[in-house]
Formats: C-alpha cells, sequence, structure tokens
C-alpha cells in the first residue's frame, strides 16, 4: 500500500506547490490524480520518487518511511515518465538488459525477450535501435523495464500523452494487468476521458490540494468532466 500523509512542498520563493496532501492506494488499485498543469501532481510523484524532498508530511510503502529509508522506498517504486528517457543507439533488448544490470538482477536472453513480448512489443523490433521506435513503443520498454524490477507500486506521469489511439489502447490493457497481478498503481493525467474508465479512484487536485476523492461507483452515472470543471471554476 501507498499511504501519503499531510504532505507538503513550499518552494525557496515561497510558492505553495503542494498543500497537506493525504491518500492511501492499495494493492490491486489503479489511482488517477486529475488536475491542470501546475496543480501538483508532477510534484506530488516526483516527492514520492524522492527527487526533491517534502517541505513537511510522509510518505509510506508498505511500512518503509521515505523520510527513514528514502532508497529503500525507492526499490519499491518503478517510474515512468511523460518521456521515457532510454538510450536511442540501444536497442529495445539492450535497454532492458542494460538497466536490469544496473539494478542487480541476474538477466538471461529468453527472460528478457519474454517479458517484451508480455508488454506487446513486436519481436521484431527487439533488436532495432529506439530512435526508431514510436512513442508507444518508448512506453512499452519503459514498462518492460519497470516489470523487471518486479516492485508493487508503479507511479505515472501524463503516460497517455502523445500516444496514437491504438498505442493507448494497449498501454491501457497492459496497466489493467499489472493491476490484476496486485501492482499498485498512481497515474497522474489531465485526461478526463482516460480517469474515468479506467480508475478504480480519482483524485482532483488543483492549487496544490486534493479538492475531490471520487470512487469508481460515484463516478459510474456522472458526469466526470461537469465534476472537474465545477471544483476548478469554484477556486479560481
Amino acid at each position: 500500500m501507498l499511504k501519503i500523509s499531510e504532505l507538503s512542498k513550499r518552494y525557496e520563493d515561497a510558492h505553495l506547490a503542494l498543500d497537506n496532501l493525504s491518500l492511501e492506494i492499495k494493492p490491486k488499485e489503479i489511482f488517477i490524480l486529475l488536475g491542470a498543469n501546475g496543480a501538483g501532481k508532477s510534484t506530488t510523484i516526483n516527492i514520492i520518487c524522492g527527487f526533491i524532498p517534502p517541505s513537511s508530511g510522509e510518505v509510506e510503502i508498505d511500512g518503509i518511511l521515505l523520510s527513514k529509508e528514502p532508497l529503500k522506498m525507492r526499490e519499491k517504486i518503478a517510474y515512468l515518465s511523460e518521456n521515457v528517457m532510454l538510450y536511442d543507439n540501444f536497442t529495445g533488448y539492450q535497454n532492458l538488459k542494460f538497466f536490469a544490470q544496473l539494478a542487480g538482477k541476474k538477466v538471461e536472453k529468453d527472460e528478457l525477450e519474454a517479458i517484451l513480448l508480455k508488454i506487446g512489443l513486436q519481436d521484431s523490433f527487439f533488436h532495432k535501435p529506439i530512435a526508431k521506435y514510436s512513442k508507444g513503443m518508448r512506453q512499452k520498454v519503459g514498462i518492460a523495464i519497470a516489470l523487471f524490477k518486479d516492485t508493487p507500486v508503479f507511479l505515472l506521469d501524463e503516460p497517455f500523452s502523445g500516444l496514437d489511439p491504438k498505442a493507448a489502447y494497449d498501454f491501457q490493457q497492459l496497466l489493467y494487468s499489472l493491476r490484476d497481478d496486485g501492482k499498485t498503481i498512481f497515474m497522474s493525467t489531465h485526461d478526463i476521458f482516460r480517469a474515468k474508465e479506467m480508475a478504480d479512484n480519482v483524485g482532483i487536485m488543483t492549487g496544490g490540494k486534493l479538492v475531490a476523492y471520487k470512487t469508481k461507483a460515484e463516478l459510474e452515472n456522472a458526469d466526470l468532466n461537469k465534476i472537474y470543471l465545477d471544483y476548478i471554476e469554484e477556486r479560481q
């Protein structure tokens, strides 16, 4: 379980990017955080990943506290950004092998290729340079790297941005399979349609604050777009 308790971030210029955020996200849950650019979504993910320190508050994964054991917590997290950072001159297979070895994993060719197949990458691209991959294919390699780490928590920052409809559908199915395998998935987006379709629970964030929390049951017959806009307009 991923637990966020009273998390805040104030920068040196006094800008309050995150204001007292508290959340609990369970295994086998896709939680989607909705918000416009600058709402605080990426700041939340960057703190959980340990990229930036919080001003106050705590993050906990499976009993491990960010403030006490940041490196141990990082071992529990797989992070996928909007633009996956890979080595363009390496093939998809070579990127996966490199990052697996970097994580201290013993790797076998058959195992690596099996993971690439599992995430839906065509075998004809296994040994082609990443520079020739589409964005959707790069996202798949990023997920393959995350899968090889076998972490309980996946953090995804705007992962559907720039994907064509087919790539987005394939990626969505892959996230469902991760959830069914018991993973905790925390995803930020401003894609309201995707949030309603995919999420088990949805949070709406604006101005660094979590202003709404809705379950899948609450959203089933609701207009999430209207709910989102109402909350945003109330705070402008």
